[in-house]
């Protein structure tokens, strides 16, 4: 019994000692973790840098590329990987990207012919005094790989190939694809025009007739897109399908867009999930902005903020990390359906003969043209395409001519470099400081980010944030992006979480990219604000739409312009996957159209009420009111004029939409769907013309005709013979009522016998003599004669007056 209560004693003793262990390292881990106030500032993404992790989703990003210079970045033992997520958040459903594989020893190839078959190759080995450490081409035409099978090569010459002949064969087939896949790929980046993009992407499909991966999968998606390629879905699907055997995260996001789709294949979104999940899984930042769309709008799957947010955190990593100094391209969202309806209301694209206007007077000095001209260039969007050359150019005149703004943003070209323009820290800091001095405020912020991170000067926090303040005082959003940078960090400050919250939202305010992303980054860790995993996914979601994928939506607009219906349609359908609000009101707005031939005319309703719905879901108004009339007439669905209220009533409360209140009135007028009420269809009638101008004509028309129903009504209900006969005049005007009306009667009939004598005596003025025609032209003989008695003609006229008077009298 002894032993027995000694080893129980022994176990017990050793199991709390394991979970004293165990808690004492959690709060030493808890410490560790919660000892510093906050994440730091994100390093800056150097351009030249081969680092392609995804940052530390807590992390908060200042702005872009940084070409050289100080960098503020977190102690590697801080840093997650983005598998990881954050504390106290919920693992998403789908599986965690499997850890990088360990690689393992290369394996020591065995030798076919030459002078020593089967035997093992030898690494190092010296071949005319040169080590080499895997097989080479080296001293052979054929370009076959062989190794030495000893040390010493040029003693005993026993060598052997490394590969069969017809591995060979194949691996010099696959270098010359690449060869010409890439030699493809720089022509296609060199040139904008149309007809040799086309002749391009031909050249491209015999590389990709060869096999090579990168080029099936542009070939696939311009087949599949129509972009400078005809449209063939069918053709598309097969090589993706080639392409995702093969491991290809593009292609099974293709896929998956295909079967979610029902392009060319049935509809199923089980399998369009499972696509979509091996290509995030495969590292597609695509597949992932889908993913946490479909969990955040509970398509397809269970709704779930927490997975929304891990998938859409790591896209707008890699986001932020692409935004440049410069800012980046712009993105143009166009509606179709404004388009068409208000056919005057501008779109945001700048017509030509406006752009040739604008460089015209650019030519002539016009310093606000060029610098115009120049932030256009620079961006791109509204129609212009980016050209840092152009920019380069026009901000190079109106700094000659003594422009603040044009100064700065050529220090901002300097400062992040192009293709076009080298990276000068020394040319940037001098364009920074002329700015400056002359109180610019972008060269206010772009010489503090000088001093913040020396470049090309020493790092000197007090007048990097002096120079933000300068700047932010005046409004200029970089500079309150880099002060709420400065006080969320630290850096030069004390560490304020509310001032880098109000600097955050002021830099968002102005649609500063990276603002959204820090606020997101704020939200979804807590971090000066109360934690709000909803608030922070649909700030995650702004930075990921305005990834590079959102120059597709200019693409798609491009081809619906041009008449491609069908390829507008399948570039907008991707987009709308992505969660674009816009691209899914456009794909409901080309199929109302009915003018694709991709999908049946069955089709064509269904598709569109479900892109309304999906469109009205992320608040857009139009989109709410089609669902309601779609309700209304049947289209796509039974009528449901319930449904059609409820629809109608959402965009009438939470947009205060006119077009929404009229039809509630007509409703209401009519009875369909609620119960009929004249004095709700009046009320929600007047509602619409207080909201909306453009609705006072119809409303106007809407209550005359609601006032003559409601008359009609009334008379209908009205008997007249009975009224007439219970009403007794004696007992209403007295005894003597005909009296009195005779009287009446007769008094007007006096006055109006009197007016109309008084209007006879009114003496109308007499007009003057007009005077009397020219007598036609007489013959010869009369002539003759009229001169022969001139007096009698001559006294004539002289008379008439005096016989008038005499008249008169």
């Amino acid at each position: 019994m002894g032993y027995k209560r000694c080893s129980k004693n022994a176990r017990t003793i050793y199991i709390w000692t394991i979970l004293l262990i165990v808690f004492v390292k959690e709060i030493t881990a808890d410490e560790e973790q919660h000892g510093n106030d906050g994440p730091e500032l994100k390093s800056y993404h150097e351009p030249d840098s081969e680092e392609e992790d995804v940052r530390l989703a807590s992390e908060i990003v200042a702005t872009a590329s940084v070409t050289s210079g100080h960098e503020v970045s977190q102690p590697e033992e801080e840093k997650q990987s983005p598998a990881e997520g954050l504390e106290g958040e919920e693992k998403e459903d789908l599986p965690e990207q499997p850890p990088p594989v360990q690689e393992k020893p290369k394996e020591v190839p065995v030798v076919n012919g030459g002078t020593a078959h089967g035997e093992p190759c030898i690494f190092p080995f010296l071949f005319q005094g040169k080590e080499y450490l895997d097989c080479t081409t080296d001293g052979r035409g054929d370009g076959r790989l062989w190794c030495a099978t000893i040390y010493d090569y040029d003693q005993e010459k026993k060598w052997g190939f490394c590969e069969t002949e017809e591995q060979a064969q194949q691996r010099l087939q696959a270098e010359e694809a690449e060869d010409q896949y890439q030699t493809v790929l720089r022509m296609l980046n060199a040139t904008t025009r149309r007809t040799q993009r086309k002749e391009l992407y031909e050249k491209l499909l015999k590389v990709a007739e060869q096999g090579h991966q990168k080029a099936m999968e542009k070939v696939a998606y311009a087949m599949l897109f129509g972009d400078y390629m005809s449209q063939n879905v069918t053709k598309a699907k097969d090589m993706f399908e080639k392409l995702a055997i093969e491991g290809s995260p593009k292609a099974q996001t293709a896929l998956g867009f295909l079967y979610a789709a029902g392009l060319g294949v049935n509809s199923s979104q089980a399998k369009a999930l499972v696509y979509y999940t091996f290509g995030a899984l495969g590292g597609n930042s695509v597949a992932h902005m889908i993913l946490g769309y479909r969990y955040w709008g509970s398509v397809g799957v269970p709704q779930s903020c927490e997975s929304a947010l891990t998938h859409y955190r790591l896209v707008a990593n890699q986001v932020a990390n692409d935004v440049s100094l410069t800012g980046g391209s712009a993105v143009q969202r166009i509606r179709l359906l404004d388009e068409v309806e208000n056919p005057g209301s501008t779109s945001g694209m700048l017509e030509e003969d406006l752009i040739q206007y604008y460089q015209f007077l650019a030519e002539k000095g016009d310093v606000q043209a060029q610098v115009g001209l120049g932030q256009l260039h620079l961006h791109g969007g509204r129609g212009v395409e980016q050209n840092h050359q152009r920019a380069y150019d026009y901000f190079t005149q109106a700094a000659n001519a003594g422009n603040t703004h044009a100064m700065a943003f050529l220090g901002k070209m300097y400062s992040e470099g192009s293709e076009y323009l080298p990276q000068n820290n020394d040319t940037a800091l001098q364009y920074f400081k002329k700015a400056s001095d002359l109180g610019n405020p972008v060269g206010q912020s772009g010489l503090g980010m000088a001093y913040l991170y020396g470049r090309g000067v020493p790092v000197n926090y007090e007048l990097a944030l002096k120079y933000f303040q300068k700047a932010a005082e005046q409004g200029w959003v970089d500079g309150q992006l880099q002060l709420g940078t400065m006080y969320y960090n630290g850096i030069g400050v004390k560490r304020d979480y509310k001032q880098a919250l109000k600097f955050f939202n002021l830099a968002s305010q102005a649609g500063h990219i990276l603002a959204f992303y820090n606020l997101a980054q704020m939200h979804a860790t807590g971090t000066g604000v109360m934690r709000s995993c909803h608030t922070a996914v649909e700030l995650f979601k702004n930075v990921c739409e305005r990834g590079r994928w959102s120059e597709r939506l200019m693409s798609a607009y491009g081809s619906f312009k041009e008449g491609e219906s069908d390829a507008a349609l399948v570039q907008y359908l991707l987009l709308a996957e992505q969660g674009y609000e816009v691209a899914q009101s456009n794909v409901a707005f080309i199929l109302d159209q009915k003018g694709v031939r991709i999908f049946t005319e069955n089709e064509t309703y269904p598709r569109a009420l479900l892109h309304w719905t999906r469109a009205a879901a992320q608040g857009y108004t139009v989109a709410r009111i089609k669902l309601g009339d779609y309700h209304f007439y049947g289209y796509g669905t039974d009528v449901d004029y319930e449904t059609a209220v409820i629809h109608y009533r959402l965009a009438s409360e939470q947009q205060h939409s006119a077009q929404a209140m009229f039809n509630l009135g007509y409703m209401h007028e009519k009875g369909l769907g609620i119960k009929q009420d004249i004095h709700l269809a009046k009320r929600f009638y007047d509602m619409a013309a207080e909201a909306s101008p453009d609705a006072q004509v119809p409303v106007f028309l809407a209550l005359c005709k609601l006032g003559l129903v409601y008359t009609l009504q009334y008379l209908q209900d009205f008997n007249l013979k009975e009224l007439i006969t219970q009403v007794d005049l004696d007992q209403l005007l007295g005894p003597e009522w005909d009296l009195y009306l005779m009287t009446v009667i007769a008094l007007l009939l006096g006055t109006v016998v009197a007016y109309r004598q008084r209007q006879h005596q009114i003496m109308v003025p007499p007009r003057p003599p007009v005077p009397a025609p020219a007598p036609p032209p007489r013959p010869p003989q009369e002539q003759s004669q009229a001169e022969a008695e001139p007096q009698v003609q001559e006294e004539t006229p002289a008379q008439g007056p005096a016989q008038e008077e005499e008249e008169e009298e």
